[in-house]
């Protein structure tokens, strides 16, 4: 990309954020915002939204995985990826562990996967959900790939729809190297390191052998990592979660034959099936959303005003934090 355009990308930021502070200010004025951050929230800070009226002392909680899992900061940043917010989900997960009253959990998944750290963290506390006596059901929307499905494999029942895509069993890892373009332009890179591979896989370079082989090493621990997961979740013996993690993706149909979920049916179906199951015909069914906060407002905002390619470069930017990294990601 040529000057000209990262500045009009740059401009187009800071007209960006004149204007939502001006509307955000004129908001201000005619919005009792006390009353709209409180509305639906509970004690713990959380918004919390009835769907279905029932029993107060039964309830099944639905949670939302939406987006690309990854951990881009605290609050995800002032233009971080709207749709998930992976400090935020961490403590939905949380409430519903800590709260007696939910009984059932319905995650609701939607996503190409992401990080590995971040996939294995909301496995864990999958477990420790249900290792507190909580039933949990996976409803896989239109994608539920590789860290998607990472996440919901220890799940009591994967339910999905005959469309869904899911699969991508394995981990990526990816760089750009650009090397042979800066040549071509007469752009010469120096860089300094303190040992042979601290610049390994350096964008500007031939990648090496040497560093191919290093990486190779990390995705396969992570890769096995992957396959245990798969193995324990599902029941299923190694060698044949092995066969079946290549890599490519599967539909729902072909996910079934190959026992990767139980059922077919939509988000409304495992509800439904749940409260059934567990015997809980008049609990109460609420729904957790994203954190009513300033950046999550302009972060939703961003996609609205910057589409296309720009807004995709603008996103990437300013959610980039460091160099390649593995991924239990589904990557087109």
């Amino acid at each position: 990309m040529n000057a000209k355009r990262w500045i009009a990308i740059g401009i187009a930021g800071v007209l960006f954020i004149v204007s939502a502070g001006i509307n955000f200010a004129t908001a201000a004025l005619s919005t009792n915002f006390e009353d709209m951050f409180a509305s639906f929230e509970t004690t713990s800070g959380l918004s919390e939204e009835v769907i279905e009226t029932g029993s107060t002392t039964d309830r099944i909680a639905v949670i939302d995985l939406n987006g690309t899992i990854q951990d881009t900061g605290e609050t995800g940043g002032l233009l971080g990826a709207a749709g998930y917010n992976h400090s935020h989900f961490m403590e939905q997960l949380n409430q519903v562990k800590d709260d007696g009253t939910i009984k059932g959990v319905v995650l609701s998944v939607n996503t190409p996967g992401g990080g590995v750290v971040e996939s294995a963290q909301i496995h864990d506390k999958i477990l420790e959900i249900q290792e507190a006596g909580k039933t949990v059901y996976v409803s896989m929307g239109a994608q539920a790939t590789s860290g998607g499905y990472y996440v919901a494999a220890p799940a009591d029942k994967i339910y999905a729809s005959r469309e869904t895509m899911t699969g991508s069993l394995g981990v990526i890892l990816q760089s750009i190297n650009f090397g042979e373009l800066a040549d071509n332009y007469g752009v010469e890179f120096v860089t300094v390191t303190s040992g042979e591979f601290k610049d390994m896989l350096n964008p500007a370079e031939e990648v090496r052998e040497e560093d191919l082989e290093i990486v190779r090493s990390i995705l396969n621990d992570s890769y096995d990592g992957f396959v245990d997961v798969i193995a324990n979740g599902r029941d299923l013996p190694e060698d044949r979660v092995r066969e079946i993690a290549d890599g490519r993706i599967y539909n729902g149909v072909q996910a079934m034959e190959l026992d990767l979920i139980d059922e077919f049916g939509y988000e409304e179906d495992v509800i439904s099936a749940i409260k059934t199951d567990l015997d809980l015909e008049n609990a109460s069914v609420i729904h957790y959303g994203m954190p009513n906060d300033l950046s999550s407002l302009l972060s939703l905002q961003v996609q609205k005003t910057f589409g296309g390619l720009e807004g995709q470069i603008l996103s990437e930017v300013m959610s980039h934090t460091g160099g390649p990294r593995p991924m239990y990601l589904y990557a087109d």
